[in-house]
């Protein structure tokens, strides 16, 4: 009898397993199939079961995450009122890690599923359950592809009820493999806090620390842009990440709860309102000292940059004719002023790059240069130079004694501005050396930062400084003479050249209208600076050369004139220019001389200030796209385009580049545009990059402090064997690049 009843057990349970597998066949919604499973086909009472939800999607066609993003609405199940279990028994969804759905890139993003997902949840079955158990519901859904359709799915589960466990292998596999895609619970720090108009999350623990691959965090609510870059900085304890506030007036959210994903990890964290936390930032500790060496060798190197050689080479011979004259004191006294000047100006930046860097959480060197307004100052700035090199002004004694001339030109002032400007037009070069030294402290505290920036400026001022106490040097030197001026002249064509380049770079950035309106304004500082040196009798004819060629306005006006206020105005100002030109012919000497300088004086200021207001005005247009003389095609960098080509096997070479550096056009010209390289790149299947910051790039500027640099340039080899790539050195050549194909 006991084995018949044994028998008879066994097949209760088979029978169980069949009923409950025959009940929970997929439903198709229309586009996708929807079908809920369990761990168990027998459960016992008291015990927690676990159920999913489970939905085989069209292809090109997804489902949304607990927090949809910008748009959607995410599954639910409406349960039948009469359910064999009470409601508070069955928990809520345990939502897999979900994937970025762009919908439209920058402005709107969404989270979800798309081709498979199983979305589990626990349910408890009460203490007194017995036979059978059905789960009867409604599973309601968006599903998305272009369009977005509200699709339900009628679903039933049978659970039976008995002494042991039996378990449902496929729905318990199914299952399992969603769990697997769970983020794993943090037990690190995480904190929030406000930096500008940016929430900055630090993280730190060890399962942070040192990890590396795309950084990614998801949201549980809609404190954050969804659809915004989120920046990230490492260090050696964890990160930090730069969220764009849904809120940019609002406090800062007491907490903040969501995913964050680091390359394969995925970490479920809910953040607290508090101070940014230690060692989220920075790349590790820094050599300091080698730091310094690195900034010192830099500095001296920057002296033989084009932009700034002509400008120390001018300074240099008034030492030299100041120590002829036997004026070595105030030769010595202007050495330090020149350093004084240096210095100060590199203190400033300094400060202006831990300034930024409090109020966006990056910084990088050169970041002024992506500001049309100063790079039409500096167009302005080098020009005049070119100016005072030819000898169209002075800015101080005239120099008809060349030797005294030069070394009393400009007195104690003019030696400390000369620093000042040695600065302001080497700052898009960085030179070798320097790209790894500033890199190195971009993200270290404010006292490294200024450490590094004036030792840089230190070996700026170095040369000039010796040169000024050191009288063996000075006797080295050439003696004194008319080759001097004509030796300054000379030095205006590199400046010039260097305006025409910032002029380029100012094209890039802000358009062709800047472009014009810079040119007018070098041409009307020519004219003012030029019109200040005549006399009164000279002024006559200026003066009515200018009224005459204000008179073409006034009559083109006329011939273009649409109605009667507009010929009616055309006529009021061709009288006006009549009666000022009568009176340029008739009138007195000195009050020429005061027309005369008054005009000087407008178009200096108009000089200055129009050019500066277009600009303003192009801040936010188009930016020419960076273009390469080689027949290779480039494309635009991303991190998700290397991941893509990565996963292809490709070999990927990415330059990070901008219109307005130096070096970076210099490996352009001389290396990247070459035959060879093309050639080398075709034959390897290579991915070319490009990373144009001639602009401000968010994540651009992360991938630069993420790789220890402070800017451009920086290039990275990817062999496609690998996803950590190869940092290649600031200056490039033809055989190294192509030499990395043949690397193992």
């Amino acid at each position: 009898m006991a084995m018949i009843g044994r028998l008879v057990s066994a097949l209760m349970v088979v029978l169980g397993v069949a009923l409950a597998t025959a009940s929970a066949q997929p439903v198709d919604s229309g586009h996708a199939r929807v079908e809920l499973v369990s761990d168990r086909v027998v459960a016992i009472p008291g015990e927690t079961i676990w159920l999913g939800l489970s939905f085989e999607m069209d292809p090109k066609w997804h489902i949304y995450w607990e927090n949809a993003g910008d748009a959607g609405i995410p599954p639910s199940i409406r349960w039948n009122e009469r359910l064999d279990v009470p409601a508070e028994a069955i928990g809520g969804f345990s939502w897999p890690v979900p994937e970025l759905l762009p919908i439209l890139p920058g402005e709107i993003m969404d989270y979800g599923y798309s081709n498979t997902v199983v979305l589990p949840f626990p349910v408890t079955i009460p203490d007194g359950a017995r036979g059978r158990i059905a789960f009867d519901g409604t599973a309601e859904f968006l599903i998305c592809e272009d369009i977005c359709v509200p699709e339900k799915a009628a679903l039933n589960l049978a659970v039976q009820i008995g002494q042991a466990q039996v378990p449902d292998q496929r729905g318990a596999d199914m299952i399992n493999a969603a769990m697997m895609r769970l983020p794993d619970a943090f037990d690190g720090e995480a904190s929030l806090s406000q930096r500008g108009e940016t929430l900055v999350l630090s993280v730190t623990g060890e399962q942070v620390a040192g990890l590396k691959g795309e950084v990614r965090y998801f949201p549980r609510t809609h404190d954050i842009v969804h659809a915004a870059d989120q920046p990230v900085m490492r260090g050696p304890s964890g990160l930090q990440l730069a969220l764009t506030p849904a809120k940019p007036d609002g406090d800062v959210p007491p907490s903040l709860s969501g995913i964050l994903v680091v390359g394969e990890t995925a970490l479920d964290l809910t953040s607290r309102a508090g101070p940014v936390l230690d060692g989220t930032s920075g790349l590790g500790t820094v050599n300091l000292p080698l730091l310094l060496v690195l900034a010192l060798l830099g500095g001296l190197i920057l002296n033989l940059m084009p932009c700034v050689l002509p400008v120390l080479s001018i300074k240099a011979m008034g030492v030299v004719a100041s120590a002829a004259n036997d004026t070595a004191g105030e030769a010595r006294r202007h050495g330090l002023l020149y350093t004084a000047g240096v210095l100060a100006s590199f203190a400033l930046l300094a400060g202006i790059v831990v300034s930024v860097r409090a109020a966006t959480g990056i910084a990088t060197w050169g970041f002024w240069m992506q500001d049309p307004v100063v790079m039409t100052l500096l167009v302005l700035l080098i020009f005049l130079i070119g100016l005072w090199l030819l000898g169209l002004f002075e800015l101080g004694h005239s120099m008809q004694n060349v030797g005294d001339g030069l070394a009393r030109q400009q007195g104690n002032a003019g030696a400390f501005f000369t620093g000042v400007l040695a600065v302001i037009v080497g700052a898009p070069c960085t030179g070798p050396f320097l790209g790894a030294a500033l890199g190195g402290i971009m993200s270290q505290p404010a006292p490294q930062v200024f450490a590094v920036m004036l030792t840089m400026g230190l070996g700026l001022a170095l040369p000039f400084l010796l040169l000024s106490f050191v009288p063996g040097l000075q006797k080295k030197m050439p003696k004194p003479g008319a080759w001097m001026e004509t030796l300054k002249q000379v030095f205006a064509f590199p400046m010039f050249l260097t305006a025409a380049y910032f002029l380029w770079t100012l094209g890039d950035l802000a358009g062709t209208i800047a472009v014009a309106s810079t040119v007018a304004g070098a041409a009307a500082l020519s004219f003012g600076i030029w019109a200040l040196n005549k006399d009164g009798q000279q002024g006559r004819a200026i003066v009515m050369v200018l009224l005459g060629l204000l008179a073409i306005v006034p009559i083109f006006g006329l011939m273009s004139a649409r109605n009667s206020a507009e010929v009616g105005t055309g006529l009021a100002w061709s009288g006006l220019l009549v009666v000022l030109l009568i009176g340029a012919a008739k009138g007195r000497r000195e009050h020429l001389q005061m027309v005369v300088r008054g005009l000087a004086i407008a178009a200096i200021v108009t000089g200055l200030i129009w050019p500066v207001v277009q600009a303003r005005a192009s801040q936010g247009g188009p930016v020419g796209a960076m273009s390469y003389a080689s027949d290779y095609p480039t494309e635009a960098w991303s991190p998700e385009r290397v991941d893509a080509l990565l996963a292809e096997g490709r070999p990927v070479f990415v330059d990070f580049t901008a219109t307005w550096c130096v070096n970076c056009q210099a490996n352009k010209r001389s290396t990247l545009e070459t035959a060879a390289v093309a050639d080398a790149f075709r034959r390897a299947n290579v991915a070319f990059l490009v990373a144009d910051y001639t602009r401000p790039d968010p994540v651009i500027a992360a991938e630069l402090q993420r790789r220890g640099r402070a800017g451009v340039p920086m290039y990275l080899w990817y062999d496609g064997k690998s996803d950590e790539p190869v940092v290649l050195p600031e200056i490039l050549s033809v055989s190294l690049v192509t030499g990395l194909m043949d690397r193992p």
